[in-house]
């Protein structure tokens, strides 16, 4: 069977992370593999440490789109990928990743995944996972200062720079586009509970759509 393809799509720090990693738990061990749409940030070893840090990466053209693409079209026929691996704090590709073979259910997250039609129509569900400014903020602190070695200033100061902006031109539009929208502020567990119940149900109705052709 064609593996099930959800994109989990909304802005920098609502949460599509650990949400996506809290519903794989949720689908259970073997039935699901995830994958993130950041790690196909274009390489940037060319430009110098300063020139890489001015750089936009909330939009469109901060990610490798056509590699993308060819890794999704082979998810889609049931073939393993070999994603990049990307350097947040160097902002360059240190080589291959581990390869991911398709299970039954593919999980993708990002901020960007429903902005490219072709992209978009590639995934049987789309959810958006929505937050507050003042949420997704407080999150890219946390996150930043942890992981990549940023001062909250510095987080700050690329939020209302580059972050924001590009959120409200190529991100809030994208929510229309959504099959299902999740306000992610709060507790984890009822958001889990929702996206994992869609899941379910919509890979419960095509394996009936299948088991009727076959028996047709």
């Amino acid at each position: 069977m064609t593996p099930f393809l959800v994109a989990i799509a909304g802005g920098s720090g609502s949460g599509k992370s650990v949400l996506t990693l809290a519903i794989a738990t949720a689908l259970g061990p073997g039935r699901v593999v995830t994958l993130a749409h950041d790690r196909y940030y274009r390489d940037r070893r060319d430009l110098l440490p300063i020139e890489r840090s001015r750089l936009n990466y909330d939009v469109p053209d901060a990610l490798d789109q056509a590699l993308f693409r060819e890794h999704l079209a082979a998810l889609r026929l049931g073939q393993p990928i070999v994603p990049p691996e990307y350097c947040f704090v160097t902002h360059r590709r240190d080589g291959w990743g581990t390869p991911i073979a398709p299970t039954e259910i593919v999980l993708i997250e990002g901020i960007l995944l429903l902005h490219d039609p072709e992209i978009r129509d590639a995934f049987d569900l789309r959810i958006f996972v929505d937050a507050p400014d003042s949420v997704r903020l407080r999150r890219r602190i946390a996150r930043d200062t942890s992981e990549r070695g940023r001062t909250p200033d510095a987080v700050i100061a690329q939020c209302r720079g580059t972050v924001f902006p590009a959120h409200t031109r190529y991100v809030e539009p994208t929510k229309a586009r959504a099959d299902l929208v999740l306000l992610n502020a709060g507790r984890l567990d009822p958001v889990v509970e929702v996206a994992t119940a869609v899941i379910r149900a919509q890979c419960a109705r095509r394996r009936g759509g299948h088991d009727i052709a076959r028996a047709a």
